[in-house]
This record gives structure tokens, sequence and C-alpha cells, in this order.
């Protein structure tokens, strides 16, 4: 890996994302915003003629555009000028394989969730990530907003008492009829097949959203599951719905639901949080606002950029209230939080602490812990199952 020059942009790479593929243009947006990252090397597609493509596209050098990811990580770690860092944007089957390409060649990684397919897989990548000294890092892009880490800092300030309940919900109507065997969707077609996107849909893609979001606004871990899981079209092979119950260690009960099936819906996440003194209730309809109910005051909304706000919502504030910011700016949040993280590593200097609430990957492992926990316990019937 090349050496790093403290002040300058980090060298940033990509493996997936190429033409088409939403998430790649997320993360290449989020990275640009702060001006800490140059994108210069890419392996973009399976598909070598997409991936010589959509690298031109994007206007990387010729020799930079890669149709391999191993390719890619052993050439750009013997270069003097290779990346510093890859971002991982392919389906989810591959993100072990890659990962652990980059990391074994010294180069940090940030990958989409979910970071492997199973639970082992994971734990492996994170034992690498310690082995050669990596970051690497999960965008559970939703705990980049400004007003969810409010939340998180009112929780840790106690201004909610004790916390008892915690409901999680991500509805999405997109798949509410087999669009996957209908043509014209790559993202629905790789998500439902079990070869590319894992044993579990529903809980895999948007119930770890819910359980990261969770414990990381409430400041417990969940400890046991119970799952009822539901494929509601037919023919389709993995969950397309799933009620989760969860307990947390710290006495709190939670509900989790996550659905494809809802039909109408577009992105429906939503958290409410309910201690002994009060509550706070977020949706992503309305990210610039947080709801504060406290026993015997008038329920209060605070506006993201409006005074009296903690740090690490000030921080996560980009534009003055009134102006909406939303999802590339959350995204870019954790591009943030990850560059001053390597750049406190290289400098050998203590990071700000509110950088470490980006997700890293023992979250990431914990998420495929939790999938299956909700795939064990819904075989068992719905029985109460332990989260390793």
């Amino acid at each position: 890996m090349a050496e790093a020059e403290p002040d300058r942009r980090l060298r940033l790479g990509m493996v997936g994302g190429g033409r088409g593929a939403f998430i790649g243009d997320a993360h290449r947006i989020a990275a640009r915003l702060d001006n800490r990252y140059t994108l210069v090397a890419g392996a973009l597609s399976s598909d070598p003629q997409v991936a010589l493509a959509s690298g031109a596209e994007l206007g990387l050098a010729p020799d930079r555009i890669y149709t391999g990811f191993r390719a890619m990580a052993q050439a750009e770690a013997t270069r003097a000028d290779g990346i510093d860092v890859v971002s991982v944007v392919t389906p989810n089957h591959l993100h072990q394989p890659v990962c652990q390409a980059f990391l074994e060649a010294g180069i940090d990684v940030i990958c989409d969730k979910p970071l492997a397919t199973s639970h082992e897989a994971a734990r492996a990548l994170v034992e690498t990530a310690e082995e050669f000294g990596c970051l690497l890092g999960v965008t559970y892009t939703y705990t980049g907003y400004p007003m969810v880490r409010e939340a998180r800092a009112l929780v840790e300030a106690g201004e909610l008492g004790e916390i008892r309940l915690v409901q999680a919900e991500f509805a999405l109507g997109w798949l509410a009829t087999p669009v996957e065997r209908e043509g014209g969707s790559k993202q629905a077609e790789w998500r439902t097949d079990p070869e590319r996107a894992g044993l579990s849909f529903a809980v895999a893609d948007l119930g770890t959203h819910c359980f990261h979001l969770a414990e990381f606004v409430a400041r417990q871990r969940a400890e046991r599951v119970a799952a009822d899981l539901h494929t509601f079209v037919s023919g389709r092979l993995l969950e397309d719905n799933a009620h989760l119950m969860l307990a947390y260690d710290g006495g709190a009960r939670g509900t989790i639901w996550a659905s494809m099936v809802a039909a109408g819906e577009n992105v429906g996440l939503r958290l409410r949080v309910y201690g002994t003194r009060g509550h706070i209730a977020w949706a992503q309809e309305r990210p610039d606002e947080l709801r504060l109910a406290i026993g015997g005051e008038a329920a209060r909304v605070l506006v993201r950029g409006g005074p009296g706000l903690s740090e690490a919502a000030r921080q996560a504030t980009r534009i003055v209230a009134g102006l909406p910011e939303g999802y590339y700016e959350a995204f870019a949040n954790l591009y943030r939080d990850y560059a001053d993280l390597i750049a406190a590593r290289r400098a050998l200097t203590t990071p700000d602490p509110l950088r470490l609430w980006a997700p890293t990957g023992a979250e990431g492992a914990r998420g495929l812990a939790f999938v299956e926990a909700a795939l064990a316990s819904h075989r068992a019937g719905g029985e109460w199952t332990v989260i390793a």
C-alpha cells in the first residue's frame, strides 16, 4: 500500500457500482461531499465490458480500470500511488471475498451492508482487519443522520430515563409483486436470489438496518430474538416479510417489522424509543425532525440545525435549518468519520470520540449474528433464540 501524506485526499477505489448501480452512485457522491477522497481505480462490474465502460465514464485512467477485484487488490497494493481505501458495493455474496482480498493487501475497506452472508464469514473479516491493521467500515447509513445522532445523545444523557421499549420498522412496497420475474430490475433479481443475496431477504436487507439503528440509539445490546418470517409472493425463494421480538441486555423489549411487500410504502423507516421519563420518535420521511415527549411536559419537535442540540448532531449537520438534508448527507457523514479515523491512525493521534460512532466490521458481524438467530428462531416455530 502507498505511503500516506496526512493532508492529501485519500485515494479511493471501488469494487462494484458500475453502470445503473444506485448504491455505487450513493457511495461516490458521499465520498465527494467533504473533498476527502478521490476515486482513482475500480473493478466496477463482473462483466468485463461493463467494467471497462463504467471506468471510462468515471474518468479513471485506463491502467486503473480492472476487470477483476483480485487483480485490482494486488496491483494497487504495489503501486507507489496505490489506493488507500476501497468501497465494496457488489451484491452480497461477493462482499466477503472482495473485502478479504483488499484487507490482506493492507488496504482499508468501507463495505456496504451486510458485511457477508454468514456470521462466521463476517467474524473472519473482522479478524483479518485486526491482523493487518486495517479499518473495516460497514455503511449502516441511517446512523449518519444528525437527528438520529441527537436521539442517541439524548439517551446517553439520560433524558428519557431507563429505556424500556424500542420499536423499529422498515417497510417498502416495491416487491409486493414478483418484480424479479418481470425483468428490468437487476436489484430485484439478485436480492431475491439465495445464491447472491444469502439465506435471508427482508431480515438481512432491511431488518439489519433496524437492528443496528435500535442498538445505536437505545444503547442496549439485543440478546435474544423471536421471529415470524413469511413469504407472501408465490414462488419467491426468500422471506419478504418479518416480524421480530427482541430482548435487550438492559431489560428493554423491542420489536422490528421489516417488509418488502408493504404495498404503497416507499422507504418507511421509523424508530421509537421509550424510557421511564419519555420517548423519542424519528422517521426517515422527515429526517430533520425528532419528536421528544417527556412526561408532564408538552411534546417538542427538535429540528436539525436548531439551537440547543448536542455536539453529535451539530457535527453531523451540514446546512442551516430549513434547507433539507437527507440520504446522501448521512452517507457522507460516515465517509467523513472513516476518513478521520484513517487520518488519526496514520498520524498516531486520538480521533474525535464522535468519529467512533461510525459502524465497524464488528457491528456488521453482529448484524449477521442477528440474521442467523432470526432464521433459527423461525425454523423452531418462533422460539426465543440467543444472538451469538
